[in-house]
């Protein structure tokens, strides 16, 4: 009986002190009331039944119950990775009950990047947005959301967002911010050797012509000025000086995988983004950047437990894989790529680079604060090349077309502006200005 009353004791206090907050929140509309509403606004899971497997959140709290063919989950995009990991780990665990999966996934990042979605993408558009968010030197997912399905994107091109593979490699081979070359509105690879792949084959393709979105003429461009304008004719003159197996080994040691699994297509344009990316690894690619250099293994289980035996525990996979100077190098420049933009003003330092294809097959935006890193992907999972994002509806508006800068922008924007709300503020480290200021190659008159 002393016990019961005890209990009752404390849940009444437990209530006074609920009430006590909520009329405390401030009158002004400020972090602490912009919290309560928004963690109000998504009804909480219903809780799980004795015996199911269930997924937890990274502070222990309960998301939703697993069901191995993940039907009817409320996070199809996060059950879906979930299995792939549970396949990969042991296959017979998905043919048990009462699996306890701690994961990485913060639910308040969840809710804010759902919620940013579904802002600017309806769930009967015909095009999918996925959204993924990523801690840097962790590699842990924090939140994978979309606007219907599993929202995997596999099959959509990165777009621009790859040029920083090209950068990073370039700015490791000794060239500095203001190198660059005489630029026109046209580029064709001079012959066929002048792009080799990483077997020494020779894919240039002089039948092949790039162009920009926008015709500039006659005029120098340097690796600021031609990341700050994300122009495909000076990133194609880049990779073929620094060389196509250059930026894929790059690439890949950021962590820049394939949706499907297979290697990387070593084409001449691979720095225009024409691989079909896995978002996922699109945002631990940027999370590599954003530590330094450091790249580790994105990660959404931490646990594991059956009841039985001593959890599987899933610890994070790190290594260095890029100078942190040159990564600080190119996180430099697009901080500035950021600042110039629409986009800037989330709250904290943060840099990025839009994604945009060639026919507007498919749209995405990349980017990171020094604790967190973000990547959107929007289009049509049926064949972004039958139907690209050009004059289409989405989110209830019409679009003559979509690039990176405006509808996936746009989500990264209000999603990031949340994520880091009442965080710490941290900085990125300034680039070595006496090793990547200036030119030494090809310098503008």
């Amino acid at each position: 009986m002393k016990a019961l009353l005890v209990l009752m004791g404390v849940a009444a206090v437990g209530a006074l002190v609920a009430v006590l907050l909520l009329l405390r929140a401030p009158a002004d509309g400020g972090a602490g009331a912009e919290r309560v509403a928004a963690d109000s606004a998504v009804p909480p899971s219903a809780p799980p039944v004795a015996g199911k497997s269930v997924l937890l959140d990274v502070e222990g709290a309960f998301i939703e119950e697993f069901s191995g063919d993940c039907a009817g989950s409320g996070y199809p995009y996060l059950c879906r990775h979930v299995r792939e990991r549970l396949l990969a780990e042991d296959p017979r665990l998905l043919t048990r009950d009462g699996l306890t999966i701690r994961t990485t996934i913060d639910q308040r990042l969840q809710r804010a990047a759902q919620r940013a979605i579904d802002a600017h993408v309806h769930r009967d558009d015909a095009p999918v947005a996925t959204q993924v968010m990523i801690v840097p030197g962790e590699g842990a997912i924090r939140a994978m959301a979309t606007s219907r399905g599993a929202g995997d994107g596999a099959a959509l091109q990165q777009g621009t967002t790859a040029m920083p593979y090209t950068l990073a490699a370039a700015l490791a081979a000794g060239l500095r911010y203001d190198d660059g070359f005489p630029a026109s509105d046209v580029y064709r690879a001079p012959d066929h050797t002048a792009f080799r792949n990483c077997a020494g084959q020779s894919v240039g393709e002089p039948s092949h012509v790039i162009f920009d979105l926008e015709k500039g003429g006659d005029r120098f461009v340097t690796l600021r000025s031609g990341t700050l304008g994300a122009m495909n004719i000076f990133y194609m003159r880049l990779a073929e000086k620094t060389g196509l197996c250059e930026t894929v080994r790059t690439a890949e040691s950021l962590g820049l995988r394939r949706g499907d699994g297979a290697p990387l297509r070593e084409l001449e344009t691979f720095t225009l983004g024409v691989n079909e990316a896995d978002p996922v690894s699109v945002a631990g690619s940027y999370a590599t950047l954003a530590a330094r250099g450091r790249f580790c293994e994105p990660t959404v289980i931490t646990e594991i437990r059956d009841g039985s035996a001593a959890p599987r525990l899933f610890p994070p996979r790190c290594r260095q894989v890029l100078d942190p100077a040159v990564a600080d190098a190119v996180t430099g420049v697009l901080s500035e790529a950021l600042t110039e933009s629409a986009l800037g003003g989330v709250g904290r330092e943060a840099a990025g680079m839009p994604g945009t294809t060639s026919g507007f097959t498919a749209a995405r935006y990349a980017g990171y604060t020094p604790g967190l890193a973000s990547a959107v992907s929007l289009g049509d999972p049926r064949d972004g090349y039958r139907y690209p994002l050009t004059d289409v509806t989405i989110g209830g508006h019409r679009h003559p077309r979509v690039d990176g800068a405006s509808v996936p922008g746009s989500i990264w924007k209000e999603t990031m502006t949340e994520a880091v709300r009442g965080t710490r503020e941290t900085g990125f480290v300034r680039p070595d200005t006496g090793r990547f200021g200036g030119c030494r190659d090809a310098c503008p008159n």
